[in-house]
């Protein structure tokens, strides 16, 4: 009897783990389209060592690929980055124009708690906000409660995004 209520318990929390399912608030190419244009083309970032060493300073790792896509046109640069915030990557957009943000959006979210991070209220927050010389966000961001570890995956992303865009600009890291 003992064994099978171990089974059945097991059964439930596997089913949990595999019932987890990815809510998607926004197609990564729509936000592209929707900030960039339908135009423009997808581009590669490297990313040197100089460039991992400065996402490391942010992230506290290196980012996970040898290069980012990224979109340009005349109305900005587009990114989609994933970083983890408790357990799972959260996937954001992020749109750049003259060193500052001019949107930020959750695109997927993969985590049990702290989708809180996808409204609106919370994301206008970054709207403007620039990136200091120390690679922190020149703005306040308010959190939000219990959902610290999204927020402050969203906060990182902002400044890995700010960073990257500096880094084109600047023309290193090509």
């Amino acid at each position: 009897m003992r064994g099978s209520r171990f089974c059945a318990a097991a059964l439930l929390v596997l089913h949990g783990a595999w019932s987890r399912a990815d809510v998607v608030h926004l197609d990564p190419a729509a936000f592209v389209e929707s900030r960039i244009g339908a135009e423009a083309p997808a581009q590669a970032l490297w990313l040197t060592r100089d460039v991992q060493a400065r996402i490391a300073r942010v992230l506290g790792h290196p980012y996970p690929q040898a290069r980012l896509r990224y979109w340009r046109s005349e109305r900005g640069m587009a990114f989609v980055l994933d970083e983890i915030g408790k357990e799972f990557p959260i996937t954001a957009g992020f749109a750049v124009r003259n060193g500052r943000l001019v949107d930020a959006r959750l695109l997927v979210y993969r985590e049990s708690r702290g989708q809180e991070i996808g409204q609106s209220a919370f994301l206008r927050q970054f709207d403007g906000v620039g990136l200091t010389p120390s690679l922190d966000l020149d703005k306040e961001i308010d959190g939000i409660t219990g959902a610290t570890m999204s927020v402050d995956a969203m906060k990182r992303m902002a400044r890995v995004a700010l960073l990257l865009a500096g880094q084109i600009e600047g023309g290193a890291g090509r």
